[in-house]
């Protein structure tokens, strides 16, 4: 800072100073930096020239704190002219180049995605092929195949959205077969059984559609993950222990499983999933609403007629099966309280998740 003392001739002494800095200025930055130096409010020269006052004698005090106003004054009305003229004479979308650029966002996976991959990365460790297959499927497939009739009660708890008509399919039945999207991702466990034999390790993962409300809780478009085992012995033990085996690297080490029976027309028996709640370890809290356990989805031991419509003999293969949601794990693994939240791209949302 200047050793000038206060007084007329020094106050325009760094009045002139200041006009000739900033008339060299070559960017805004340099402009600022040079607007600091003088107005700053630390180590600045009117910072310098105020800071007299307090040290300064008496019968000086009046007159170093005058001279500091006005040096003060006359710089910035100097400053604000120098801004006025600068914006004026700045051409229209101009861009100072000399600021520091704006880091981009980095987009990252959808939740959804995120824990889909994980599912499909716990089965593969087990062994499970990962297979997909179409959307819009043909009714065999969907429901006759698994069980389902046509007069079945179990195609009006799906309430399918049917598409169109069409003559036979892949199938070869030569009935009018109808199109649909599917319901569940179970009809790719009839397309695989069709084009291999046993032993089977699959799991099936993909969007499923069904006449649902759009609300907390439902979705008319959601994900599932569905699995089949196929094989000479395969026991409702497999079932357990491979149920088991998933939910202790998806949830708690600690986690167990529980079955209540259920029914399903493609498995008999069939049975509830339940997994104790990894938050209280079962003792019971708000999470698991102080039950100790949560339901993720349903399973059992394949039905004999799913194998005989594709050709499989029930005396010689047992099989199990299960499925659950993909956004009911989300919405548990993250504690979401509304479905809806993974569909409306919202950032501020969307952007809390782990890579």
């Amino acid at each position: 800072m200047s050793d000038l003392p206060p007084n007329e001739a020094s106050v325009a002494a760094q009045v002139a100073a200041f006009e000739r800095e900033l008339a060299s200025a070559k960017s805004a930055r340099d402009a600022q930096s040079i607007r600091d130096r003088y107005l700053g409010r630390k180590n600045s020269v009117v910072a310098s020239w105020m800071q007299m006052i307090g040290s300064a004698p008496v019968d000086r005090k009046k007159s170093i704190g005058r001279y500091a106003n006005e040096l003060k004054q006359s710089i910035e009305t100097r400053w604000k002219a120098y801004e006025e003229t600068a914006r004026d004479q700045a051409p229209a979308g101009a861009v100072d180049v000399t600021l520091p650029g704006r880091v981009p966002g980095l987009g990252h996976r959808h939740a959804l995605t995120i824990v889909r991959d994980q599912l499909e990365s716990i089965f593969g460790r087990m062994g499970f092929a990962v297979i997909e297959g179409p959307e819009a499927e043909d009714d065999w497939h969907c429901f006759d195949a698994l069980n389902m009739p046509a007069e079945h009660p179990a195609r009006d708890m799906q309430d399918t959205l049917y598409l169109a008509s069409t003559i036979a399919g892949d199938s070869g039945r030569a009935d009018d077969l109808r199109t649909l999207l599917r319901t569940h991702t179970s009809s790719m466990q009839i397309r695989y059984m069709q084009a291999h034999q046993p032993p089977i390790r699959i799991v099936a993962p993909g969007r499923v559609y069904r006449r649902d409300d759009l609300d907390v809780t439902h979705s008319p478009a959601f994900s599932q993950i569905e699995a089949l085992v196929v094989g000479e012995a395969v026991s409702l033990c497999d079932l357990k222990g491979t149920l088991l085996a998933f939910a202790r690297q998806m949830f708690s080490p600690t986690s167990r499983v529980r079955f209540r029976p259920s029914f399903f027309p493609y498995t008999e028996p069939s049975a509830e999933i339940d997994l104790s709640c990894w938050q209280c370890d079962g003792a019971g809290c708000a999470m698991c609403k102080r039950t100790g356990w949560i339901e993720m989805g349903g399973c059992g031991m394949v039905h004999p007629a799913v194998f005989e419509a594709v050709g499989y003999d029930s005396e010689k293969y047992t099989g199990f099966a299960w499925g659950i949601g993909i956004e009911r794990v989300a919405i548990l693994r993250y504690q979401v309280e509304d479905i809806r939240l993974f569909y409306e791209n919202d950032l501020r949302f969307l952007e809390q998740f782990p890579y």
